[in-house]
């Protein structure tokens, strides 16, 4: 394994690819269906084969500047036509991206620059529901926009429409929906949103970045869908990432606007230097246009019938997982999943409290067994789960997958319960996380199971429950040092 930063003479290429491979073995699976966070699998043969080539092709194309490439222009025209055809609405114009993060960041910028500039507003917000994805937060901190949070339906985990449109202001910029969220796997009521956005003169982005592809393919696959695109009146801007149920690699991502008069305040234009003139329409400048290429490829490979039947596979799956879950003891679904994300609780008996530390060993077991669930904590009255990202590859999976869940779930009950010392809680809660010195922040980490530089614990629950008691700003700036403890030569 890498140890010295230093550069060597030069290594034979086998050695260095034989390296790298060791060190892939140490992460989860991307592939076969048992990694239920980060990755998305279609379980095509070829396709995985045909992305890399396609990739390779393009990796020296610099997506700078398409009056020297215009194979760039060809493919991104060619790529953001087909979200359009699937999601826009006549007219509407697009931006392929790096991901659903660049996406939401352009869509703030936008929604920032066009308030400024038509309605003169000069102190921006951005009002979300809860549940919205981080990224909105991100956004707003790096773009000047006061985030204005919105609590949702408690037992439905929904946006509330009618708490959003008594939220705006007239300094309101932007509302955002998710469809569907990714906490929950729910999709909010757009229309009614986009309808309360509009009749204040406001725009509205819906973060469709997971659901933006499979929703109109579960739709043709005879699921009902809620109308969500920018086919809904009030919509101005939808964010699709082709990294998940597109299936391309990542990251690939396209931001939608309505018409080429929004997108135009997405883009940042200087031609007051004395190098060349410089038009970017995303954050990045130089790019590959190997991920674009890839993007188109995989595209263009499965097709309308794959796709449509692709989210066939992920429907059935979903159904049966819910089923299944369903029927446990002590397990309950969160909402009703829309499009292959599914959030469960648990609680050491039917109809009991939420018992974080019991879901928390119920991930461990889990992982033990082979399996990635993803824990989420409590928020906001909220109640922590165990997130799962269905794909067409874990349909063979279901039934395995359940069968270990409620043998992990019975070995969890048998565990020592975890908690949080009382004492240790009451002075976590007095501590100042902007005053917090360097020596202060590693004796809360190491307690924590997350100091000198060891990396994870093998068990997470102690870490986990931990975590979930400590107020949010505390938590983030531990987070954040943790990290940084991650990366660092």
């Amino acid at each position: 394994m890498p140890t010295d930063p230093a550069l060597p003479h030069g290594r034979p290429a086998a050695e260095v690819l034989a390296e790298l491979r060791a060190l892939r073995r140490a992460d989860a699976p991307t592939r076969g269906g048992r990694t239920f966070a980060y990755v998305y699998d279609a379980g095509l043969e070829g396709l995985d084969e045909l992305a890399a080539e396609a990739y390779t092709a393009f990796a020296t194309v610099n997506g700078l500047d398409p009056t020297v490439f215009p194979s760039v222009a060809r493919l991104e025209n060619a790529v953001v036509g087909a979200v359009a055809a699937l999601l826009g609405a006549p007219g509407a114009q697009g931006t392929f991206t790096s991901g659903g993060t660049e996406s939401i960041l352009l869509a703030v910028k936008t929604a920032r620059d066009h308030a400024r500039s038509v309605r003169g507003i000069t102190e921006p917000q951005l009002v979300l529901p809860s549940t919205a994805h981080a990224a909105f937060h991100k956004a707003a901190a790096y773009l000047g926009v006061e985030p204005v949070v919105v609590p949702v339906d408690p037992v439905t985990f929904r946006a509330d429409a009618p708490a959003t449109a008594a939220a705006l202001t007239d300094r309101t910029v932007l509302v955002v929906a998710s469809a569907p969220s990714y906490a929950h796997g729910v999709l909010d009521p757009v229309a009614e949103i986009a309808a309360a956005a509009a009749a204040r003169g406001v725009l509205c982005h819906v973060d469709a970045c997971i659901g933006g592809w499979i929703l109109p393919y579960l739709r043709r696959a005879g699921r009902e869908v809620e109308p969500f695109d920018l086919s809904v009146p009030g919509v101005t801007s939808l964010s699709v990432d082709l990294h998940k149920y597109a299936y391309a690699d990542k990251g690939a991502s396209v931001l939608l606007h309505r018409d080429a008069g929004l997108r135009r305040h997405q883009y940042f234009a200087h031609a007051r230097w004395p190098g060349y003139p410089v038009v970017n329409p995303t954050v990045q400048g130089t790019k590959s246009g190997g991920l674009l290429a890839q993007a188109w490829a995989v595209l263009q490979y499965v097709g309308e019938e794959g796709y449509t039947a692709l989210a066939g596979r992920v429907a059935e799956a979903s159904d049966r997982l819910l089923a299944g879950l369903r029927a446990s003891e002590g397990i309950r679904v969160l909402g009703e999943p829309a499009a292959g994300l599914v959030a469960f609780t648990v609680a050491r008996y039917e109809g009991g409290t939420p018992d974080l530390g019991l879901l928390l060993h119920l991930a461990d077991e889990m992982r033990e067994l082979g399996w990635y669930l993803q824990p989420q904590l409590s928020f906001d009255g909220l109640p922590p789960n165990l997130h799962l990202t269905l794909t067409p590859a874990t349909a063979g999976q279901v039934d395995a997958l359940l069968d270990d869940i409620a043998t992990a779930l019975a070995k969890a009950r048998t565990l020592e319960p975890v908690s949080v010392d009382p004492g240790l809680a009451e002075l976590a809660a007095g501590l100042d996380p902007e005053t917090l010195g360097p020596d202060e922040v590693a004796a809360v980490l190491a307690f924590a199971g997350l100091g000198g530089g060891a990396g994870l614990p093998g068990r997470m629950a102690p870490v986990l429950v931990l975590l979930d008691a400590l107020p949010g700003a505390l938590k983030e700036r531990l987070l954040s040092e943790f990290i940084g403890s991650v990366f660092r030569i």
